[in-house]
């Protein structure tokens, strides 16, 4: 057996059987031995982009790690975006990394790097294998970071005389680490400061503490105490729909934050951090808090926030029947031109129940969550990062960890072409991913903040930095050239049947909607 024949046995042992993959020349023996130990599922993407984010897009929906086989520094490098979008997730990962040969290196060859150095910024573990009788041990240590708790990404090096040296088997994953309890004295500063200000109190939440249990308790302390509940500006999953307490979110734009956290006195932190805003802008605030807001933090992402709610509900005496009826947009389905409204309408009706919708709308998708929350229920994931070229990545990787449920991934045209290799995969393996593509030919957010940072007029050179027109992207053509049928709309009534038919049909589809 030699290295990396007792790595992946290791993974396979250790509960890491799927391996989103980019290989090179250093990564063949690890190729090879995939052939000769069964239990790995191997996914090839067609870009490191889209092997990170689809590792991302897993973790989240499956609550387990994948791995990922990338090509040296570049290959590396080139996932590094949606490795730091799944770092802001804390999404557990092992990355497997070849590297030449140890006897090699100091010749220093063309893709000769530091590796290690590339790695650190994303990874919270990194560690080079020294010699093949250390691989399985190594593999085994990247595992249990993977699977700690907070989730760490875990990156192994694997030098090439490392991989085909002989070696003596696999090594035994560490017993996991489990989510940490909770501070009860945390939780009975959360319950003072809920019982003194109930009605001047937010119950800001993110991670763990946005599943339907999560959400069901924090309606119960709301209707207990009169307490807001929100969630960050971008989350890694939320339980919404039918029958789901329903929260909104920080908005993203700075002016109309302000006017809703302007009357807080009290923030408490379920995982969540301090709200702040995504950039600096000239004359407006970096922290979005009213000036003498009290903080207080109930949990962090290692602790179990859902056992810290149930405690939470149980001090504060708050039961189910506290819960107050929460009045929802009626949806009724859209005719007529396309609009943002009518664009939320439609994807409210169409979303199938236990759906997954992953959003990179931007600024398209800024008006869909109060049409969304009576729709079927679903889970929504979102950008924590805010690297662009996450949604059509992550959709794969969730649709691989869940292949019975149906993937809606909304994103941005501008968004869409850093990783549309995505869809290649999305072919190969038959994945049910619904990808809408909103195409307004610019990159809108841009456009947006260069009025925010106090820019001025936009000449025609700037804008030609923020158009991608000239030539248009056929989306259309793009998809049917990567094995997934697609169609363009550009009305509502097209568009509410393009839905329909995608939902229905399974494997991926593709939805241009011309703006």
């Amino acid at each position: 057996m030699n290295g990396a024949e007792s790595l992946v046995r290791t993974l396979v042992a250790g509960g890491v059987d799927v391996c989103f993959t980019n290989p090179g020349t250093s990564e063949m023996h690890f190729v090879a031995a995939l052939d000769r130990v069964e239990g790995m599922r191997c996914v090839l993407g067609l870009f490191e982009g889209v092997v990170t984010g689809a590792a991302d897009g897993y973790y989240r929906m499956k609550g387990t790690p994948a791995s990922t086989l990338l090509h040296l520094g570049p290959g590396l490098a080139n996932g590094l975006a949606n490795l730091h979008n799944a770092k802001k997730a804390n999404s557990g990962i092992v990355n497997i990394v070849g590297q030449h040969a140890t006897y090699h290196i100091g010749y220093n060859a063309p893709l000769t790097s530091d590796i290690e150095g590339l790695a650190r910024p994303m990874s919270s573990w990194v560690r080079t294998s020294p010699d093949a009788k250390s691989v399985a041990a190594d593999g085994a240590a990247a595992i249990a970071a993977a699977k700690s708790s907070p989730a760490q990404i875990a990156t192994l090096i694997l030098p090439a005389d490392t991989a085909w040296n002989e070696a003596d088997g696999i090594a035994q994953v560490p017993d996991d680490n489990q989510r940490a309890s909770y501070s009860a004295q945390a939780v009975d500063n959360a319950a003072k400061v809920l019982r003194n200000g109930g009605a001047s109190t937010l119950l800001l939440m993110t991670g763990s503490a946005l599943t339907e249990h999560g959400l069901a308790l924090a309606a119960q302390i709301a209707g207990k105490t009169g307490c807001k509940v929100m969630g960050q500006t971008y989350n890694p999953r939320m339980a919404r729909g039918k029958g789901r307490f329903a929260i909104d979110r920080i908005p993203y734009v700075i002016e109309q934050a302000l006017p809703i956290l302007k009357d807080f006195k009290n923030i408490v932190l379920v995982e969540a951090n301090d709200p702040v805003a995504f950039f600096a802008y000239p004359n407006k605030p970096s922290m979005l808090k009213p000036q003498g807001c009290e903080v207080h933090r109930m949990t962090t992402g290692a602790e179990n926030s859902v056992a810290a709610l149930e405690a939470l509900a149980g001090a504060l005496h708050a039961q189910p029947a506290d819960r107050k009826p929460q009045k929802m947009v009626e949806l009724a389905k859209p005719t007529g031109a396309l609009t943002h409204a009518s664009i939320a309408q439609a994807i409210a009706l169409a979303i199938p129940e236990n759906a997954i919708v992953v959003d990179e709308s931007v600024t398209t998708g800024r008006g869909f969550f109060p049409p969304t929350a009576a729709a079927a229920p679903h889970d929504w994931l979102q950008n924590m990062g805010g690297s662009i070229g996450f949604s059509t990545p992550v959709a794969t990787g969730a649709a691989v960890a869940c292949p019975d449920r149906k993937v809606i991934c909304m994103v941005g045209d501008g968004s869409a072409m850093y990783t549309l290799q995505s869809l290649w995969t999305q072919a190969r393996e038959g994945l049910n991913v619904v990808t809408i593509v909103f195409a307004n030919k610019i990159y809108q957010i841009l456009r947006g903040e260069f009025d925010g940072v106090g820019a001025g007029e936009p000449g025609q050179r700037a804008l030609d930095m923020l158009k991608i027109d000239r030539p248009d992207l056929d989306f259309v053509a793009l998809a049917k050239g990567m094995g997934v049928p697609a169609r363009a709309v550009a009305n509502a009534d097209d568009f509410n049947k393009a839905l329909a038919e995608a939902v229905a049909e399974p494997g991926p589809r593709l939805i241009e909607v011309q703006m």
